[in-house]
């Protein structure tokens, strides 16, 4: 069997195992020769034989890709799902506003319950804060931001093991900003992004303002990221970053171990790809062993590390930052013709606050309420639920995500629980397509009051109504 033959035969094999799903592109020319050993021309002779076998199409000026009539082996569809046009607003938009109802269960809710947050000691630094405000005070907390906030956030990494100059650090209107910023900084629009499958909403809204199109990696509930997968859609499409959450991931919860950040910043590395790390959830662990990042691994600067202390200390005051490596500057120019700048008081405030014990100490407060929070109400639904979903409970975080059988609309039960004053968030908020319309995300941060019981226990009685009747239709 002559070299052109026998690489031919290892690609439809691999096509045939899933390896490579229809209407996913193929490496060039150039990097299949890279890849395999093989030379230019006997890459070009295997792709045009499997082209006259109909295995593969070609594309004036966007190479080879698998044939659309390619059969699809059972249970490899979802690992990757390419999007062109990204459209979710108007959903987001609408489960949002019915969690601004003061008077609602908010289990829909993306933030902790409010009440966990230091109120007092925050007013208190606002307070010093405003006394010591000058009229120089707006121009010295224009981007990268405050010279002492910066070193606070990067001796936090530092007491975490990771070492992040204040001089890369850019302070940002909360981690939605800091997130934009960076993908803006390693993307121009057109170009594909790796999300996650399901996804924080947040990443598919500022994908769809950009202009960009997504490439969707499955996240399994029990395993995470599937980096096969995402290794997959490097090499199919031109990937040029990801936006992804390596610990407690939103919605699902799940973290991924060290090995795999190690594996995953390889990758990146491999294929020159950025990743916007998404570590808003970081400071929310259990036990005494911190999470690192990815950007921990990272010997390539093609990570941005994006936080914010809106999930750890308190929502309203919209303060984020990105360690931007290299591409500091970039996000600083960019952050200079958009929002101009953090707010100054917020930043001196927030300097006031972390310059005193104060955060640690409300910190394990938080941390230890939230993981009792969690598995209270993670045994108090497994009993409810019982026989009709799946709980995934991960350590660390404030969610669970809930599993039905696939035949149970979600969206459906989230406008019936609309109906009795209560929120939760529909698999349909975290995905471009239907795959997640039988999940739901309970946010497990509020406390299980006697009367929020007795509600729940009427709501999810409709839910098992709900999903009998979906399993005899």
């Amino acid at each position: 069997m002559r070299k052109y033959e026998l690489l031919a035969a290892q690609l439809a094999s691999q096509i045939e195992k899933g390896v490579w799903l229809p209407g996913e592109k193929l490496p060039s020319l150039r990097k299949q020769a890279e890849q395999s050993g093989y030379s230019l021309m006997t890459v070009l002779h295997a792709y045009q034989m499997l082209e006259s076998q109909g295995v593969l199409a070609a594309r004036e000026r966007s190479g080879y890709s698998v044939s659309a009539s390619v059969s699809v082996p059972q249970g490899r569809s979802r690992a990757i799902q390419p999007t062109e046009a990204v459209s979710v607003n108007d959903f987001v938009f609408e489960v949002l506003q019915a969690s601004r109802n003061i008077h609602t269960l908010s289990l829909g809710f993306a933030y902790p319950d409010p009440a966990l947050f230091p109120r007092q000691q925050l007013n208190k630094a606002v307070a010093s804060a405003a006394k010591q405000i000058s009229l120089m005070a707006a121009l010295d907390n224009l981007p990268p931001g405050n010279e002492a906030l910066r070193q606070l956030i990067a001796k936090r990494y530092a007491a975490r093991g990771v070492d992040i100059s204040p001089d890369e650090i850019v302070i940002t209107a909360g981690a939605l900003e800091a997130l934009s910023l960076s993908l803006q900084a390693a993307t121009r629009p057109g170009d594909w992004v790796v999300i996650e499958a399901p996804a924080f909403y947040g990443a598919m809204q500022t994908l769809e303002r950009l202009g960009l199109k997504a490439v969707s990696v499955e996240v399994d509930p029990e395993h995470g990221l599937d980096l096969a997968s995402l290794e997959r859609a490097f090499q199919a499409y031109d990937v040029k970053a990801c936006w992804l959450m390596s610990n407690f991931q939103n919605p699902i919860g799940y973290s991924l171990s060290n090995d795999k950040k190690l594996q995953l910043a390889q990758l990146l590395a491999n294929y020159q790809v950025v990743l916007i790390e998404d570590d808003v959830y970081g400071e929310l662990y259990e036990g005494d062993v911190p999470p690192v990042p990815v950007k921990q691994f990272d010997c390539s600067d093609n990570v941005m590390l994006c936080s914010s202390f809106s999930k750890s200390l308190v929502a309203g005051f919209r303060l984020g930052w990105v360690a931007a490596g290299s591409r500091a500057l970039d996000v600083q120019k960019r952050q200079l013709m958009s929002t101009l700048a953090t707010s100054t008081p917020i930043q001196l405030s927030l300097v006031e606050y972390l310059s005193t014990k104060n955060y640690e100490k409300h910190l394990k407060t938080l941390r230890k309420t939230l993981a009792a929070r969690k598995k209270a109400m993670h045994q108090f639904l497994s009993q409810l639920l019982k026989g009709i979903a799946t709980i995934h409970c991960h350590s660390g975080g404030y969610f669970l995500w809930l599993e039905f059988d696939s035949h149970v609309d979600t969206t459906s039960l989230y406008r019936e629980a609309l109906d009795m004053n209560i929120t939760v968030a529909p698999g349909k908020l975290f995905t471009l397509n239907d795959a997640f319309s039988h999940c739901l995300r309970i946010n497990a941060s509020f406390q299980l009051t006697e009367s929020s019981k007795a509600l729940l226990q009427k709501f999810f009685q409709q839910v098992r109504e709900h999903v009998n009747r979906s399993a005899l239709s």
